[in-house]
């Protein structure tokens, strides 16, 4: 038999079979007969939709149960054993199973040696480790997906142990090197210490994951639960999101001790310490509103208008010789506008995180959000506008009877002001949040996730 060569499937162009300078053998698969398999090859983007990759992919690789998908970039040194290791472990399991490559470059002779061992390789042309991840998992096959680096720090032998956690019934199989071995040499010691423990902290913090080794590079996942999770990330934090997202969809996961080893890329590594630890952190960041936003800035409302509220009887004193007065209070107006500003931010990213489908967890603020209108809130914001105008005028008042002499309440204006501008704030912040909303009676309406 010949082999199918030409381009990659998430990129476009002509496939045939080669028979080795036989006579012509049918069928043959081109670019303009690509319908007969129902993908139209010609306009295939690369990785943005992995559906048509999926189907390609279908119609021209065998069946398989467990797919296990590596993401290479010049990995020439070790590629050949990864592959090797994960086809060994499917027989020895008794596994239908199939290795897919997702190249994403390679100029060292990696993409040959991987063909040559049995792998099939995905050619991804836009550069990154979540773009190679994605393009691999599309094409795949297999029910259960294993994930894995191609430079030999993961031992693709463990396969089977991943597939009987699937098997018995976890959506998610994580491994876990801290619960398992790092070898000497394996990981540095600010990831070790420092990098990889407090991203996973933050992550059980934010999002509650449970998951002991969230950035673990070996995982698998059943192809079901993936494709619910609608990954969008192009770079390392990949990681994060698929973690975000299992806990969000409260797949059922388990952790599984594994040994990291030193690799063997021969190379500087891809993956840059700051960087990449700055890419998770804002990546978490980002699908945590409460936290960035919310948390903050009710902080600053709470203390705020504790300042203004202690203050406005008249000045306070601390010890003989410290005395809290006007200068203090005014911080505590400037907390106060504010927080309710960063309150607003935060409940725009909320809805904007319901409606691009970020957000799939049950929150309390979800639930008030759906029965807020824009007409609640022009009230509520028209109420403080009137309340602080009206407080503002009776100060004018009483300073135009005096006789426009010395301004005597200027706490009185501080306070009012207040109102007047929280009123404001809240006034615009409703038309934007019903604009977030535009085709819905509601600020979320009946935008349901699915």
């Amino acid at each position: 038999m010949g082999d199918l060569r030409g381009t990659s499937a998430t990129s476009p162009g002509s496939w045939r079979h080669d028979n080795g300078g036989a006579g012509k053998c049918k069928p043959e698969v081109l670019a303009k007969d690509a319908g007969a398999i129902g993908v139209n090859v010609g306009k295939v983007p690369v990785v943005k939709t992995e559906i048509s990759t999926r189907v390609l992919a279908e119609a021209l690789a065998g069946p398989a149960d467990v797919s296990a998908v590596i993401p290479c970039l010049n990995e020439a040194n070790s590629i050949g054993v990864c592959v090797e290791k994960a086809m060994q472990a499917f027989r020895a399991a008794g596994v239908r199973g199939e290795v897919v490559v997702a190249d994403n470059g390679s100029t060292d002779g990696s993409v040959e040696i991987a063909e040559k061992l049995g792998a099939r390789v995905i050619h991804v042309a836009q550069r990154g480790y979540g773009f190679a991840l994605r393009a691999g998992i599309a094409a795949a096959k297999g029910e259960f997906i294993i994930m894995g680096d191609a430079d030999d720090s993961y031992d693709f032998g463990e396969v089977p142990r991943f597939v009987e956690k699937w098997r018995q019934g976890y959506d998610v199989v994580m491994g876990n090197r801290f619960r398992g071995e790092i070898k000497p040499g394996a990981m540095p010691w600010h990831h070790k210490y420092i990098g990889n423990p407090g991203l996973s902290s933050l992550l059980n913090l934010f999002f509650r994951t449970g998951i002991g080794d969230s950035h673990c590079g070996m995982r698998g996942f059943a192809r079901a639960v993936y494709d619910r999770m609608d990954l969008r990330s192009t770079g390392m934090e990949f990681a994060s999101e698929f973690v975000i997202k299992a806990a969000q969809l409260r797949a059922k996961v388990a952790e599984i001790p594994i040994t990291l080893w030193p690799d063997k890329r021969g190379r500087p590594p891809h993956l840059r310490s700051f960087r990449d630890g700055w890419r998770h952190l804002r990546f978490m960041l980002l699908y945590a509103p409460n936290w960035l936003f919310l948390l903050p800035g009710a902080t600053l409302v709470s203390v705020g208008l504790l300042l203004v509220f202690w203050l406005l009887p008249g000045p306070r004193n601390l010890t003989p010789r410290v005395t809290l007065d006007l200068h203090t209070m005014i911080f505590g107006v400037i907390f106060t506008l504010l927080g309710v500003q960063i309150l607003s931010i935060g409940a725009f990213a909320k809805v904007f995180s319901y409606a691009e489908r970020f957000d799939r967890g049950t929150v309390s603020l979800k639930r008030l959000l759906r029965h807020v209108t824009l007409e609640s809130g022009l009230l509520l914001g028209g109420g403080l506008f009137l309340t602080g105008f009206a407080g503002c005028a009776f100060v004018v008042w009483q300073w135009i009877s005096s006789g426009f002499g010395p301004l005597q309440q200027v706490r009185e204006v501080l306070f009012w002001s207040m109102w007047l501008f929280l009123g404001v704030q809240v006034i615009f912040a409703s038309f934007f949040l019903s604009m977030l909303g535009i085709s819905r009676g509601t600020y979320i309406g009946d935008n349901e996730l699915r």
